[in-house]
């Protein structure tokens, strides 16, 4: 097995965009889901899910300035903090993040329609549903794709690495909880399946609705009350990564 793609979102929620290379301390991929879009009333960290108008904007955070594609409007600016540290409870996990002066909110509070803020984590993987790393497989999407009759892109799953796998069994990666990977300069202890929803059927793109995905899934991966699609990992071995790294059971 080879690396085939690496993705990070510089935003969570935003856009997934492709990396050639990635490093991966023991909190997870350099860079990945740094910032968010918060609503402050609310205390909440803005999901994907609730929040799909969000997938069709970018991102990039390069030589300290952070850069966003917002509705079709660009604002970039070096991120100062405003002297407010909020903690977020995100799915259970207390998530203490560094609130932004700078143009964002008002372009994101326009295209949300609510009063939104953005910030930093100030925690590498606080913003992420599990375990920082996540791993799909082209044979789980070929099969995926045979069953919904569509071609599925990658980005739909948001993964951190997607494996070329060859000729293997579809879902082969459940076989790995437990194990040791060895992924380019990396190893990763694989933790167990990822719980999907319904952003599988979010066009990476646009953010709009269009496929009916999850429910094929649920067909043939519903495991108790989750429909379940790729794996989870955390870092044991820090490193990098490139696109092509072989990749190996320990």
């Amino acid at each position: 097995m080879h690396i085939r793609d690496i993705g990070v979102s510089t935003l969570k929620s935003c856009r997934h965009q492709p990396r050639d290379g990635i490093r991966l301390t023991a909190d997870g991929p350099v860079g990945d889901r740094d910032f968010a879009v918060v609503d402050l009333n609310n205390g909440q960290i803005l999901r994907t899910v609730e929040n799909p108008a969000l997938v069709a904007c970018e991102a990039d955070w390069v030589d300290g300035v952070l850069s966003a594609t917002i509705d079709g409007h660009r604002v970039a600016a070096v991120p100062v903090p405003s002297g407010g540290t909020v903690d977020f409870d995100y799915w259970g996990r207390q998530t203490p993040m560094q609130v932004l002066d700078g143009p964002w909110a008002s372009e994101f509070s326009r295209l949300l329609g609510r009063s939104v803020v953005l910030a930093r984590s100030l925690v590498t993987g606080g913003a992420v549903y599990a375990d920082s790393v996540t791993i799909v497989t082209t044979s789980s999407l070929d099969r995926l794709a045979r069953e919904s009759g569509i071609e599925v892109d990658t980005r739909r799953f948001r993964s951190t690495f997607t494996l070329d796998s060859g000729d293997t069994p579809a879902h082969l990666e459940d076989e790995w909880a437990g194990r040791e990977l060895q992924v380019g300069g990396v190893r990763l202890l694989v933790k167990g399946g990822i719980p999907r929803c319904a952003v599988i059927d979010i066009d990476p793109d646009t953010g709009e609705r269009g496929t009916n995905l999850l429910k094929t899934l649920g067909g043939y991966r519903l495991h108790g009350s989750d429909i379940m699609f790729g794996v989870y990992a955390e870092v044991i071995s820090p490193g990098f990564v490139s696109v092509g790294d072989d990749v190996a059971l320990v």
